[in-house]
């Protein structure tokens, strides 16, 4: 523990009435996503329980300065916890946060109901509590709070956005203090030192506002944000806060997970799980491989694809031209596809369709997949890639438009995403290959690893298409596509966009759920537009990952199927 940061902490959980000056009492600040309860401002233990019970359905309440919280939470032990955060603290009499070298990132206040949207798209890809709705009008009449966010220029897009809370303002705080909330960036973007340049943009406000210093909390395991804060100055203090025992906290409190490092696929399905009081067996972590239990019930399962799936179900989904005839015998849209035995049925497929797919007939994660293939020797190569692993090839007639992911789980639509293939912003400096590199970091790092872009032969034609090489300057604020797939894992971005759906779409999806015998399944589609009818399948994955696919609430309706005596008191 710093011991100047201790000793910084003149009046931290002292009581109203012993504090100097007109510190306001019971101090509880609105910050949109749930409301700051300054602890030192309460007469009582009891009381700083009570107003946490008082907590919005679907908002995250937090509490803090307390110099008791193991008192707080023994006044209602089944509501509340102990926050496992820890607080981190910089004098900013003293800070010199370095100037952020990401050159494209502009910071502003919020300033429109757009921003407020634009923030909440944001909070909803981290699984963060949302603004409330008209949280920015309320913000206009309040000093205490600023919202800032970060732009970028070219397309002034929001891609990042941070909370700052005046304490001298909210409760005429003697300590002339401060604190940074609900900071979060835009994974799907290819900035960097986003969240970086908003830390040093609320600093200096506060700093230029003379103010004493400014706190903000951390997950204890964060270790990438702890090691990043400490690089800047911020050192832990003593100060700890208290929440309460809702959905959105569920995995704060239910014990400590499985040890195995399971995959995001498998994770989001087990902590589900969990949260209702499954119990978890894991066979095989690097495999995806679990047993959920309650009861007599035991469900077998791989990552998403469980038990419930037949043998014949699955088999029509693992072998992409069985899948087409199926989904072509229920009346729905699908390109025409042909088996390839040989170099010369590639060439002449080219020959009928101008444009062209190759693939293998089984495969996952977009291995050995060739889209929008025009000229016979690429035509070649990709066959001859195709068949390296030993199974069937085939052509498809490449199909424009959008790629679209649609999630069926027990008959019901319950996730869409636009999926776009991965791609480089040139900066003036860098070669292609090292902006490949990088973006593929930054992919990897948002995606628990699942993600990144492969410098491989694909890679190399794509780039080629562009009309560069690996080795060439990308020229400032031009933009190429790495890839031709929008597979996640070869860096392939999602944006989700169910609530959009058109009917047909959804008709179209629920069919061919249904053609295939499968209780949840992932089909990819190709879409003049999201809102339009118009549409063709091309796939159908029977482990498609549900963690790909939040804030939709996925895994718990693969729980709810599995487990359903489950849904109405967990979901």
């Amino acid at each position: 523990m710093n011991i100047e940061g201790m000793a910084s902490l003149k009046n931290w959980g002292q009581p109203p009435g012993s504090m100097a000056g007109d510190l306001r009492k019971q101090a509880v600040v609105d910050c949109g996503w749930g409301r700051l309860i300054f602890g030192q401002t309460f007469h009582s233990s009891s009381r700083v329980a009570e107003e946490l019970c008082n907590e919005t359905p679907g908002r995250r309440d937090v509490s803090l300065y307390i110099r008791d919280p193991q008192v707080v939470v023994a006044k209602a032990p089944q509501e509340l916890f102990i926050d496992p955060s820890l607080t981190f603290r910089i004098d900013l009499a003293a800070a010199e946060l370095p100037a952020s070298e990401n050159r494209s990132v502009r910071i502003r206040p919020m300033q429109s109901r757009q921003d407020e949207r634009a923030v909440n798209r944001i909070y909803q890809s981290h699984s963060m509590v949302p603004l409330s709705d008209g949280f920015y009008h309320r913000l206009g009449r309040r000093n205490e709070i600023q919202v800032l966010l970060a732009v970028d220029p070219r397309t002034d897009k929001v891609v990042g956005c941070v909370t700052g809370v005046d304490h001298r303002l909210a409760f005429s705080d003697p300590d002339n203090g401060a604190s940074l909330w609900a900071l979060a960036s835009d994974d799907q973007s290819s900035l960097s030192g986003i969240e970086e340049a908003l830390v040093g943009a609320m600093t200096e406000r506060f700093q230029q506002a003379g103010r004493a210093f400014m706190d903000l909390s951390i997950m204890h395991d964060n270790e990438q944000a702890i090691a990043l804060y400490s690089r800047l100055g911020f050192y832990q203090v003593p100060v700890y806060g208290i929440k309460t025992r809702n959905a959105v906290n569920t995995q704060l409190y239910i014990g400590a997970p499985p040890e195995e490092e399971l995959n995001n696929g498998a994770r989001i399905i087990v902590d589900e799980a969990a949260r209702r009081g499954i119990s978890v067996d894991v066979v095989d972590a690097a495999g995806g491989y679990f047993d959920l239990s309650l009861g007599s019930r035991t469900i077998s399962c791989r990552e998403s694809l469980t038990d419930l799936t037949s043998a014949v179900a699955l088999s029509r989904c693992d072998d992409k031209s069985i899948t087409l005839k199926f989904l072509r015998h229920a009346g729905l849209n699908v390109p025409e596809q042909a088996l390839l035995k040989h170099p010369e049925d590639a060439q002449e497929f080219l020959h009928r369709h101008r444009r062209i797919v190759i693939k293998p007939v089984r495969g996952e994660n977009g291995q050995g997949v060739f889209v929008d293939l025009k000229e016979p020797a690429e035509v070649e190569e990709a066959f001859i890639a195709a068949a390296a692993g030993g199974e069937k090839v085939i052509g498809e007639r490449f199909v424009r438009g959008q790629d679209l992911r649609i999630l069926v789980i027990n008959n019901e639509v319950v996730a869409a995403a636009l999926r776009s293939p991965a791609s480089v912003m040139g900066d003036g400096m860098q070669k292609i290959s090292s902006l490949i590199s990088k973006q593929s970091r930054r992919r990897k790092t948002a995606t628990q690893g699942e993600s990144n872009i492969p410098l491989d032969a694909e890679t190399e034609r794509c780039v080629a298409a562009a009309g560069f090489s690996l080795d060439d300057i990308l020229p400032y604020g031009q933009e190429i596509q790495a890839r031709k797939t929008a597979n996640l894992h070869t860096g392939g971005t999602l944006r989700d966009i169910t609530s959009q759906l058109h009917p047909t779409l959804i008709d179209a999806a629920l069919r061919g759920a249904a053609a295939l015998d499968m209780p949840l399944v992932g089909l990819d589609f190709i879409v003049n537009a999201v809102d339009q009818p118009e549409y063709v399948i091309l796939e159908a994955n029977e482990r498609p990952g549900l963690a790909n696919h939040e804030p939709q609430p996925t895994a718990e309706k693969m729980i709810d199927m599995l487990f359903p005596h489950t849904a109405s008191s967990c979901s």
